[in-house]
């Protein structure tokens, strides 16, 4: 069954692209070539990962030890809006291959392809009442749904506050939580690494306008490097392209909402207000885009440093040692991933150690494998997900202890 839904999500994988680039403005792209994909993959994985779920038996005293995953029971999954349908998908299926039924609860600002991929679903043979779409704003429902008794997991990925009434809500019943929180993580950049290798890793972070929750926007160079790094990567954002997502040659798209757009406005002037540089951006473009904005002189305590914007909006601070850049990455109250450029692997090795992040990428960035474990320290979430992790959170686990002999001939 999830391998037939990852079939029609390929059927329609123009269509499910070109609906949500019209729905929450990413590169359409983008959508195409990478996004579409992963979204039937996420299926696929889990589909397979079931045939191999597994624990190895072992004795107890002659005792045999047998683990099992039995499946929880309904579950209400609430995603974001800056990658509907993906992170939809890396709820859904999971949670689908584990036996449960879900109540899929997309974001209000980006609902579209949360309501196609019900279609293929039942299009596919999903039997109703499997998998339920509801559709509405949180602050309406979203109550109803995580403080329903017949709950027996509830997974959200968005912001601390919102995270923050979901587990008050879900508490009244002892709902087991998954939470994917914001992020604030630090690319650190030394002066042995390779200078264009550097810059590119600091330009991926303006993908989907900034709208990446493990963007890493907190920029730290090493001070000797950090002139020609911040001279390189202001040219590099003078020439990005800004403009509507469904054309092949534009780099940045809108904001998804004036509402977002009017929060990126004000962290940044607040910012300008108290003394930061923009080195590039700084302003609005039009009603509907934000510039890509770097902005240097920033201390370590200020807003823009320490709360998550979710624009493109990168900030640029320097080191004098790896000490220093250890402190400066971890002294935010998040934890979700970090981006390390070096050449020293040792130094790589070391630095990657004393990181607080749930991810961490060392001369790459998003390489990301179902495989892997993803979630994050601090306030960046509780729990993790993928691979095997997923079955022992959409799962009841349980551990069936069998006594040796004593079974009749008939058994």
């Amino acid at each position: 069954m999830l391998h037939a839904i990852a079939d029609g999500v390929e059927r329609r994988s123009e269509e499910l692209a070109l609906v949500e680039t019209m729905d929450n403005g990413a590169l359409l792209r983008s959508h195409r070539r990478g996004v579409m994909p992963r979204v039937a993959h996420n299926f696929r994985f889990f589909a397979d990962r079931l045939l191999h779920l597994e624990h190895e038996e072992f004795l107890t005293r002659g005792h045999t030890n047998h683990v099992t995953w039995d499946p929880a029971g309904p579950c209400v999954l609430i995603t974001p809006w800056n990658a509907p349908l993906m992170l939809a998908t890396w709820k859904v299926a999971p949670a689908l291959a584990a036996g449960n039924t879900v109540v899929l609860k997309p974001a209000e600002w980006s609902p579209l392809t949360a309501s196609l991929l019900a279609d293929i679903a039942a299009e596919a043979g999903l039997p109703p009442g499997v998998l339920n779409v509801v559709q509405g704003y949180g602050s309406e429902i979203g109550g109803t749904l995580t403080g329903h008794p017949d709950v027996r997991r509830v997974s959200f990925t968005g912001s601390v506050p919102t995270a923050r009434r979901i587990a008050a809500s879900a508490a009244a019943n002892l709902t087991p939580l998954s939470l994917e929180l914001g992020g604030k993580s630090p690319l650190l950049v030394f002066a042995d690494a390779d200078p264009d290798l550097a810059v590119d890793l600091a330009v991926e972070q303006y993908d989907n306008a900034g709208q990446v929750c493990l963007a890493a926007t907190r920029i730290l160079v090493e001070r000797s490097a950090a002139p020609e790094f911040t001279r390189r990567l202001a040219g590099r954002i003078a020439r990005l392209r800004q403009g509507d997502p469904r054309e092949d040659a534009t780099d940045i798209g809108p904001t998804i909402h004036p509402r977002q757009l009017e929060r990126v406005d004000g962290f940044v002037r607040r910012a300008l207000a108290s003394g930061a540089r923009a080195v590039a951006g700084g302003h609005r473009v039009g009603e509907r885009y934000y510039a890509p904005t770097l902005l240097t002189g920033v201390e370590q305590d200020s807003e823009i440093v320490q709360e998550e914007v979710f624009g493109p909006v990168l900030t640029l601070q320097s080191f004098d040692s790896e000490d220093e850049a250890v402190r400066l990455a971890n002294d935010t109250r998040f934890g979700l991933a970090a981006t390390v450029a070096t050449g020293d692997r040792a130094r790589a090795a070391r630095v990657t150690e004393r990181l607080v992040a749930g991810t961490v990428w060392v001369n790459c960035f998003f390489v990301r494998d179902l495989r892997a474990p993803f979630g994050g320290s601090r306030h960046s979430g509780v729990g993790r997900e993928g691979g095997t992790w997923s079955f022992d959170f959409y799962c009841d686990l349980k551990n069936t202890v069998t006594a040796p002999g004593g079974w009749s001939d008939h058994g």
